[in-house]
């Protein structure tokens, strides 16, 4: 298997249990219907199983509670718990609280870290990352119109926020607004902890999309549209400094889109195995579906793709963890288009394959596949990290002086005519 590149013996039995934990005490809870506070009840006593492992919230330091894994090794975790929407909540991990709980660890006060990572870290409470506008793409910093103003001792927000991720059970919010629109692009934003019961912040509503419909509300993992009228924060809400905004989101996106990509593998994983069982018993035109050619290359390709979007994920994460996140940039870019797109063929491949039973709501590729969807727009849409590849890639190309390709073979053939002279001369004779 991958994992024995990159993994020790120990480890290995961890997410041997990790595999085996999610398969038999999670995956079933995808079967009923849970309200939040339902859905707490019932991973509440997983949660402790998981603590008592050892693998809760790993991605933090051991002093904050973690196991201070690299990200190679919490890539491999992330795999796994991709095959469930439920586990991440389980293990303590879950977007957008992993992302939030990092850039509280590094760039939080003292009190600041009291008052709101530490319940986070726990398990108490909750919360969301107040980034993108309706009008305004969250992938371009310079567009972002929710401001904050200095009254006193406070700070005033005021913005309307779109398809926040939780927010409508979320504790707290992380807001990302204009506190110096002169700034250069940059340095236009700071971040703020604005409390939930905050006054003027309103959740205007949950919004229908691909994988919530209209009548499902305060929902996990669901995205609602907030409005801050006002909302009257003290200076010390601030995270960060003043102008950091930028800044402290790229250090919470790096490390979340290794995650995202492995759990996308995970899931990719599970539509593949559903795939390969259904080439082995369902009969057609005299022959069972592992016998036709098409399916067969559906099954080479989704293998080779997947093998491919793990190594290089996991190479991201390995750069990661030995030189920053900043040298990672361009594999990280890479994997998030390149893995949005493995997880939306493999889903595809596997309900083509089983029909109308892919199609309909008794196998989960049809919210698979919804959920697929969203990968290639956030944390950055696809064409977003196309061209931060591109631009990366051509920084290390130099046109030629002479404006003759360098592969250009008449040029080639006439410098080695000339400096193998001497050999062609005696083969002449």
């Amino acid at each position: 298997m991958i994992t024995e590149l990159f993994a020790d013996e120990d480890f290995q039995k961890k997410l041997d249990w990790m595999d085996d934990f999610v398969r038999s005490e999670i995956l079933p809870l995808e079967t009923i219907d849970l309200d939040w506070q339902g859905l707490l009840q019932a991973v509440a006593p997983l949660k402790e199983e998981v603590k008592a492992q050892g693998l809760w919230a790993t991605h933090l330091s051991r002093e904050l509670g973690g196991q201070g894994y690299g990200q190679v090794k919490l890539g491999l975790m992330h795999e796994i718990l991709g095959k469930s929407l439920y586990a991440p909540l389980t293990f303590g991990n879950q977007a957008p609280d992993s992302g939030n709980s990092e850039i509280l660890a590094e760039m939080g006060t003292p009190e600041q870290k009291d008052r709101w990572l530490r319940p986070l870290l726990a398990g108490q409470a909750y919360s969301a990352f107040a980034l993108t506008e309706l009008d305004n793409a969250g992938s371009d910093p310079t567009g972002l119109t929710t401001t904050a103003v200095r009254d006193g001792d406070d700070w005033i927000i005021n913005g309307h926020k779109w398809f926040i991720s939780n927010a409508s059970i979320a504790d707290f919010f992380i807001v990302v607004a204009v506190t110096d629109p002169d700034a250069p692009s940059h340095g236009r934003t700071s971040q703020f902890i604005v409390p939930a019961d905050s006054a003027g912040l309103r959740i205007i509503r949950d919004i229908p999309s691909l994988d919530h419909g209209a009548s499902e509300k305060n929902l996990y993992g669901g995205h609602s549209e907030v409005v801050f009228d006002g909302v009257r924060v003290p200076a010390h809400a601030i995270l960060g400094g003043v102008g950091e905004g930028f800044a402290i989101a790229q250090k919470r996106l790096g490390p979340g889109r290794i995650h995202h990509c492995m759990r996308w593998i995970g899931q990719a994983q599970r539509a593949f195995d559903m795939l390969c069982e259904r080439a082995t018993y369902r009969w057609a035109h005299g022959s069972v579906l592992g016998d036709k050619q098409t399916v067969r290359a559906w099954i080479a390709d989704s293998a080779a793709e997947i093998q491919a979007a793990r190594l290089m994920t996991l190479h991201a994460a390995w750069v990661i963890d030995q030189q920053g996140v900043r040298a990672a940039r361009k594999d990280i870019a890479l994997i998030k288009f390149y893995g949005a797109s493995v997880l939306h063929n493999v889903i595809d491949r596997a309900i083509q394959v089983h029909g109308s039973l892919g199609y309909s709501d008794d196998l989960p590729l049809a919210w698979m596949y919804k959920a697929a969807r969203a990968a290639r727009m956030y944390d950055g849409p696809d064409e977003v990290h196309r061209e931060t590849v591109a631009r990366l890639i051509l920084r290390d190309y130099q046109p030629p002086l002479d404006g003759i390709p360098t592969e250009h073979v008449p040029t080639r053939r006439q410098a080695a005519q000339q400096r193998f002279a001497h050999l062609l001369e005696a083969s002449s004779h």
